[in-house]
């Protein structure tokens, strides 16, 4: 995604880019959409439409705003590593704000990933410091974002595909609002170096010969992807959902050196290497402990029975039985567990 943005990137005004693929990509998952809607009789009141106005103006004016003018700024590269990080994040704003557990494990990958984003920053030898800035921001946003939408969709009734669609079409609509004050006479007051702020363009730019590019970063890389990313979430939930980023920081930086001659630096190698560490524990590191759970479990078969009901339920969540039936949610299960625990000194679950 960020090659391609950084391509188009060079032929469009930045905040028009945003404004356009959000656009095209809502657009592209309103027909999905509309379906959903008629098909469970979805009725969005007003507070719906303030919900899904917030989510959209979020994750489009400012998430991705920023991110888009943070690739004009840094290489793609170590931008793509930036939004990489934004399910840490994710789980770090879901502990604040709504309470949800953090395991050891989560708290090891976020150590290790904050550790990854600094050795990649290099801060004793800062080069692009703006646009890494921003790129980071925008990846803090894009995790509270993440949030706002499994939250208010579930509120609403909107599944992850649905709650992408209407959330990049309010967010255009807003991002739009913006662009047309661009042209007043008051924003000829904006500094000569912000100039990508003044008289906005709106569909400058789209031929021929760029529409395929639009329409690839639009559809495919915006729509689609975002679309099947909350999608995924559904169904096997957060941390697997997130296998897609595991991916992200070690493909993006040979493509940017194949594609755009980026050149990647010893410590944006080593940085990876440490973010991807982090991502394996955020995704294996509660399998892991399962494992050794069960291990001890056999050898200890009467005293701690009681476990098995938990790791069934896991297994179920993953293949994605647990839904389907309509039983308890691992949460449920995992505070009887802990009932059980303080009353038969189960060991502990970490």
């Amino acid at each position: 995604m960020e090659i391609a943005l950084k391509i188009a990137g060079g032929q469009f005004n930045p905040i028009e880019l945003n404004f356009v693929r959000f656009l095209i990509g809502g657009l592209a998952l309103l027909p999905f959409t509309m379906m959903y809607i008629r098909k469970h009789s979805v009725r969005l009141s007003r507070s719906d439409f303030g919900r899904i106005a917030l989510t959209g103006f979020v994750i489009v004016v400012l998430s991705m705003t920023l991110y888009q003018l943070s690739i004009g700024m840094a290489t793609a590269s170590v931008i793509a590593i930036m939004l990489s990080a934004n399910p840490i994040f994710g789980l770090i704003i879901g502990f604040v704000f709504l309470k949800e557990k953090l395991s050891r494990t989560n708290v090891l990958a976020l150590v290790l990933t904050l550790i990854g984003l600094l050795i990649i920053i290099n801060p004793f030898h800062l080069s692009g410091a703006m646009g890494i800035m921003l790129g980071l921001l925008s990846s803090i946003l894009f995790g509270v974002y993440g949030v706002m939408s499994r939250v208010n969709g579930g509120k609403i009734g909107l599944n992850g595909l649905s709650m992408t669609c209407l959330s990049f079409l309010f967010g255009s609509a807003e991002l739009g609002v913006l662009m047309g004050l661009s042209h007043l006479p008051i924003a000829q007051n904006i500094p000569s170096n912000y100039s990508e702020f003044i008289n906005i363009p709106f569909f400058k730019g789209i031929t021929l010969q760029t529409l395929p590019l639009i329409l690839y970063i639009s559809v495919l890389v915006t729509g689609v992807a975002f679309g099947l990313y909350f999608l995924s979430m559904e169904k096997v939930g957060i941390l697997q959902a997130s296998l897609i980023f595991l991916v992200k920081p070690a493909l993006a930086p040979v493509l940017a050196l194949i594609v755009l001659g980026e050149a990647m630096k010893v410590n944006t190698i080593i940085g990876i290497v440490v973010i991807l560490l982090g991502s394996f524990v955020t995704l294996m590191g509660e399998k892991i402990a399962y494992s050794v759970m069960a291990i001890f479990r056999r050898n200890n078969p009467e005293a701690h029975q009681e476990v098995d009901e938990l790791a069934k339920v896991k297994e179920e969540l993953e293949n994605g039985e647990l839904a389907k039936r309509g039983r308890a949610t691992e949460e449920a299960v995992r505070q009887s567990i802990e009932e059980k625990r303080q009353a038969h000194e189960l060991p502990s679950e970490n």
